[in-house]
């Protein structure tokens, strides 16, 4: 299934949820779903889960949904152990998983065998999934919205469309203050 087909059906789903998204997701979901309540994590691979639990625990009242990738994901395993020591009720960790560090130019990850979902059970999380079709995907997603965390889904994917790679939209100071504005409110 294509990455952007996935944040498609998750932007249908959305109401006020805070989005944390790095690198190749974060390029791809602020052109499908520019909104106050996203939040970019990039120039440090591999926390946008960290940077998610600090939201989760800061916001409980609000769900928090991270669109991380396998390569980043690799190169902070240890977030899985803290995340599910938390424990946040609101935190739901997606990570759309395509063998490769994509940013740094597709580079396969050391093994394509890697059991994401089995080591966020491991860590323990409360639900942990994988999803290799996007009409399982769209199935579920409401159900994952609402499920108790920490949840983790392993969302087996391939490229979608080519979105524009844009760091300096991504860090914009609106997009910030925006953001600010959105959670010192509430919505």
């Amino acid at each position: 299934m294509k990455r952007d087909d996935c944040f498609h059906a998750l932007k249908r789903r959305l109401t006020d949820e805070i989005v944390v998204a790095t690198y190749t997701s974060a390029h791809d979901w602020i052109a499908i779903a520019p909104r106050d309540l996203n939040y970019f994590s990039t120039g440090a691979m591999g926390l946008a889960s960290s940077h998610a639990l600090g939201l989760a625990l800061g916001n409980p009242d609000r769900r928090v949904v991270v669109l991380d990738g396998d390569g980043s994901l690799c190169m902070n395993l240890g977030t899985l152990v803290t995340i599910a020591a938390a424990g946040p009720r609101n935190f739901l960790h997606i990570v759309t998983n395509n063998g490769t560090y994509e940013a740094n130019g597709a580079h396969p990850l050391p093994s394509r065998n890697v059991d994401f979902a089995g080591l966020a059970r491991a860590a323990g999380y409360r639900h942990a999934c994988t999803i290799s079709e996007l009409a399982d995907f769209e199935a579920q997603i409401g159900t994952l919205l609402t499920t108790e965390g920490p949840v983790f889904v392993d969302l087996h994917v391939v490229p979608g469309a080519a979105y524009p790679i844009d760091y300096p939209n991504l860090y914009r100071a609106d997009r910030r203050e925006a953001l600010k504005t959105a959670l010192r409110a509430g919505r």
